[in-house]
This record gives structure tokens, C-alpha cells and sequence, in this order.
């Protein structure tokens, strides 16, 4: 029986850049600004709980809806 979140379960930035096709950059960006999905500090390691970065892109705004003709 395995406990949920431990350390071979977790994510890297380099993890997290990937899942979000962008760079490890904007990822330290994110958590320099405050702005990404919720991290741990391990010593001097940071990674991510699947959960949290799945948490944290349901929450970012969507775009791209067509407008029906009756509401231009």
C-alpha cells in the first residue's frame, strides 16, 4: 500500500514545462511572480503535486467561444 503524494510521485519544473508545452523559464517566472500552480520547497527542490498543476489549469481563463450572430 503506497501513501498518496510521495516523492517519485511529485513533478519537476522540467515535469511542469512539459504537461504545459512551455518553457522551464516561464515556469520559475510563475512561482517568482506568484502566479503558477502551488509548489513545494524541499531543501533547495521545488516540485509539484499532479493535482495542484491539475488544479491550476481548470482555473485559468479559457477563450475561443464562438458568439452566436444574435449577441454581435
Amino acid at each position: 500500500m503506497s501513501t498518496p503524494n510521495t516523492i517519485e510521485e511529485l513533478l519537476t519544473e522540467h515535469d511542469v514545462a512539459r504537461i504545459t508545452g512551455l518553457s522551464v523559464a516561464s515556469v520559475r517566472r510563475w512561482r517568482l511572480l506568484r502566479q503558477g500552480p502551488r509548489y513545494l520547497k524541499l531543501g533547495s527542490a521545488v516540485r509539484y503535486r499532479s493535482e495542484d498543476i491539475s488544479a491550476w489549469l481548470a482555473s485559468r481563463p479559457t477563450g475561443g467561444e464562438r458568439r452566436s450572430p444574435e449577441s454581435r
